[in-house]
């Protein structure tokens, strides 16, 4: 069937009538994303423990993830999968869950011969990748969550390059944006200036550091799930060219709520301590490594195939104070 995007007609014609499945809707990306897929179907089934409408002919499917026996159902009679679920920031977590969860959604892609898309972030590339990433940087993880993601990238390229399944991995950067409570940016740097206090930050901050914005992560990872020569591949979803350092980042937060730039930074050995009395600190000091050097997320290659490119930092820090803006008025 005949595939047309938004960005390639001036009047889009919604010709598509097939299931699209979100593994994980209602999540940072799978809210937009569900929004987004409306532009090339309206049968969009969600999936999550509590999932909630976004569009009006959203079909809801409640699942428990840890039971793997309900992921077939869920994917039946899907043509794509989008695997957009976060689990816990956990390493024992990631390790136990992650692998034979994967291995069913492949499973039931398979069976009922739906195209996976699987949303992931960089924790796989090798650690001399991280000051210029692409698509073909060595994978090779340098932290054991990251061993995890490898596992999860290896499993679906597997399984690509010996034509038993049609899938793409969409990667994304470090993400910022509205509605994004797990984002470094969000919490760190955003909810302490409204709190009055400072701002924090992991590493080096002098050090160039590019994010992506969610909305056009969602926006991108629906146009690669409907463009059939974008699978069996992987993507870059489209990140600022902006080279902003994260201090850069934390003074355009500030100016953009009008608070002074303070910033505390915090060592591995205070994050340790940390990590005693807030469990979830105890999963950063492994991945520091990448805020101590430039990191840099490059995805020229999805902006010569779509002709699209990212937002810019000051337009995507505006609209996330201006919906912060909006929620707090309605309370």
């Amino acid at each position: 069937m005949e595939i047309i995007s938004r960005y390639t007609q001036t009047k889009f014609q919604k010709i598509r009538i097939d299931m699209q499945t979100i593994l994980g809707s209602g999540g940072t990306i799978g809210t937009p994303l569900a929004m987004e897929l409306m532009n090339y179907t309206d049968k969009i089934r969600l999936v999550s423990r509590n999932p909630k409408r976004i569009n009006a002919t959203d079909e809801l499917y409640p699942i428990d993830v840890n039971d793997l026996s309900q992921i077939d159902k869920a994917i039946a009679g899907s043509e794509v999968v989008y695997v957009v679920i976060g689990f816990e920031y956990k390493l024992s977590v990631w390790q136990t869950i992650w692998p034979v969860f994967l291995q069913e959604v492949i499973k039931a892609c398979k069976k009922y011969k739906a195209r996976l898309v699987f949303f992931d972030n960089v924790y796989m590339y090798e650690k001399s990748a991280i000051p210029f990433m692409t698509e073909t940087s060595p994978v090779h993880a340098p932290s054991k969550k990251g061993k995890v993601r490898q596992q999860l990238h290896e499993m679906i390229m597997n399984e690509v390059n010996n034509g038993s399944l049609t899938a793409l991995i969409a990667r994304s950067a470090d993400f910022y944006g509205p509605d994004n409570k797990n984002s470094a940016l969000n919490m760190m740097v955003v909810d302490n200036f409204l709190k009055g206090k400072k701002a924090q930050a992991f590493g080096n901050i002098d050090k160039i550091h590019t994010y992506t914005y969610t909305p056009d992560a969602a926006i991108a990872t629906a146009l690669l799930g409907n463009t059939i020569d974008a699978y069996n591949q992987v993507w870059h979803v489209p990140t600022t060219k902006e080279k902003l350092t994260n201090r850069q980042w934390i003074q355009l937060i500030a100016d953009q709520l009008k608070v002074e730039a303070k910033i505390q930074t915090i060592p591995v050995w205070m994050i340790k301590i940390l990590g005693l009395f807030i469990p979830i600190m105890k999963e950063f000091p492994e991945m520091i490594y990448q805020y101590e050097e430039d990191y840099i997320f490059d995805s020229t290659k999805y902006e010569k195939r779509f002709g699209i490119t990212a937002t810019t930092p000051k337009d995507g820090i505006s609209q996330l104070i201006k919906n912060l803006n909006t929620q707090n008025t309605k309370l």
